[in-house]
């Protein structure tokens, strides 16, 4: 069934499909969702005997939770293919013009489909790739890929399009391998990709076919063909349909050519067995449907419920209102992380030095010295903080410089003295964030963190709120996690600890829907069994009450 918010785009639709041989049960342009929208289409199609797959373009949603919940639903059940335009900037400009929808932002639209099992499909043609595969195909058990192929450089290319795409190349059992050098030429390979050879028969393709689909280290199977002198073309499509249509596998072809193969990879669609012109494509393919099958297996566990102050944080949030502000610094951002029971490092107020030293001496060196002012949130910036303070001459000095600073290069600020905190021991920084976004809400941003956010970008996203396991994926995603398992002799940092406070964060985004901004960097990953601390933090409230 397909749904689109774009008429003109239907009719392009449906002439590509009589090419491709897709079918449509239920086809609708529903326009800039005057009455109808994708939801109501969701509900219909739900249950739909006759809808084997949903495809939907998508400019615009106004109802994220919705969105979300409904579509997981309907996700698992059957798989649900989405384009969504208006990613860049002039593109959500296009979308309002075009439709009136708010666009939102790119990465929550990603992170919502993601998360709900929805398969997100860049271009059409990738849309019209997936539908073809997950409405006849078996829904596959795994991501290890066998290929055969009757030329090296494509079995080549489509090696490492598989591997791109994070999936794997099938490990042949000893007994398969045995099998295929009894029925190849011994210049074929019988290891993954299987090279049957350049002259190889119809007879040859069904030998090799039936000996690896047995192997149960074979979750798919990738047949390449390109047209030779003596390659029968016709032929080796009926043996391709004989395995699919006997077994349990999914099988998907790349028949390479034009001409030669132009009927025989029609005659495989009708039938249920997509073909691709290159490698690259079918993988793509194969690794939707092995994610698709990876949600679907996944545990669907509640987020945690944390116990929290929640009358502390709604206290907090009318003392910074009633002061005409809607930004917090560290100073108040802290007080917000520890009714969370997120830990933060200890640290006091001081107006003079006098009441620094005196902190410090408590407290024990070394020191942090930060500016406090409700107009200066990035402290840095003005050389508002002095860090590895050893003894009180040196806190008197740092308090002095630190307020000098302030006051020459921002005059007309509010000086409420200087947050002298405990420093933190040596540790991985990272950063947690959140955004709130018009449609989905709020999303969770994870990353390397300190100042090397903004100029590498490793961060993943989420809508919160999260699982555990959603959780540790967003870990497990950044380029940087190895950083984080310990390298080069490293201890591993303390990855439940971590995992934790996104799950404590997630809440705290949920429960306070006044949050627009939070931003804790760095947040300190301890070595294992050590735990975290949230050395800096600022939040933004949303404008009104």
């Amino acid at each position: 069934a397909f749904m689109s918010q774009s008429g003109a785009l239907c009719t392009s639709i449906l002439d590509m499909s009589r090419e491709t041989g897709l079918g449509f049960s239920r086809f609708v342009s529903f326009g800039n969702k005057a009455r109808l929208g994708e939801l109501d289409f969701f509900e219909a199609w739900e249950d739909d005997p006759e809808v084997k797959a949903i495809l939907l373009y998508l400019e615009g949603i106004s109802d994220g939770s919705a969105f979300m919940e409904i579509g997981r639903r309907v996700a698992g059940k059957k798989p649900v293919i989405v384009i969504k335009s208006g990613t860049t900037a002039a593109g959500a400009r296009a979308v309002s013009s075009h439709t009136g929808t708010l666009a939102g932002s790119e990465q929550a639209y990603k992170s919502a489909l993601a998360q709900s099992g929805m398969i997100r499909a860049a271009s059409v043609q990738e849309m019209m790739d997936l539908a073809m595969a997950v409405v006849e195909q078996p829904l596959i058990r795994g991501d290890r890929i066998c290929v055969v192929t009757n030329a090296g450089g494509p079995g080549i290319m489509a090696t490492d399009a598989i591997e791109r795409q994070g999936l794997r190349l099938s490990s042949l059992s000893k007994e398969t391998m045995r099998g295929l050098r009894g029925v190849l030429p011994p210049a074929s390979s019988v290891l993954n990709p299987v090279d049957v050879l350049g002259d190889a028969l119809a007879d040859r393709y069904r030998a090799a076919l039936e000996i690896v689909s047995q192997d149960e280290n074979v979750d798919a199977v990738v047949v390449i063909l390109t047209p030779q002198v003596m390659t029968q073309v016709e032929e080796t499509a009926q043996v391709v349909l004989d395995l699919f249509q006997k077994g349990s596998l999914p099988v998907i072809c790349c028949f390479m050519g034009g001409g030669r193969i132009t009927l025989s990879a029609r005659h495989l669609a009708l039938q249920g067995v997509p073909n691709y012109p290159v490698p690259e494509r079918a993988a793509g393919v194969l690794k939707a449907m092995a994610d698709y099958r990876a949600w679907l297996d996944a545990p669907q566990v509640p987020p945690p419920s944390f116990q929290v102050d929640r009358s502390l944080v709604n206290h907090l949030f009318e003392k910074v209102r009633r002061g005409g502000r809607l930004e917090m610094g560290e100073f108040e951002a802290r007080d917000i992380l520890g009714a969370y029971l997120i830990p933060v490092p200890p640290s006091r107020l001081c107006r003079s030095w006098e009441e620094a030293v005196s902190f410090a001496d408590q407290t024990g060196y070394p020191v942090v010295v930060k500016i406090v002012s409700p107009d200066i949130l990035h402290k840095t910036d003005i050389g508002g903080v002095k860090t590895g303070i050893l003894d009180p001459g040196a806190l008197k000095d740092a308090f002095e410089l630190v307020m000098y600073r302030a006051n020459r290069y921002m005059p007309e600020a509010a000086l409420l003295g200087c947050l002298v905190q405990k420093q933190v021991g040596a540790g991985r920084e990272v950063i947690i964030g959140m955004n709130r976004d018009p449609q989905f809400g709020p999303l969770l941003m994870f990353g390397l963190g300190g100042i090397y956010v903004e100029a590498l970008h490793d961060v993943s996203y989420r809508i919160a709120p999260v699982s555990r396991r959603e959780a540790r994926d967003m870990v497990q995603q950044v380029r940087s996690y190895r950083l984080l398992q310990g390298v080069r002799g490293e201890p591993p940092a303390d990855l439940d600890a971590l995992v934790d406070t996104l799950l404590r964060v997630s809440q705290m985004v949920v429960d306070n829907s006044e949050l627009m901004e939070v931003d804790i960097n760095p947040l300190v990953v301890m070595e294992e069994g050590r735990g975290v601390v949230a050395v800096d933090a600022r939040m933004v409230l949303a404008n009104g009450t």
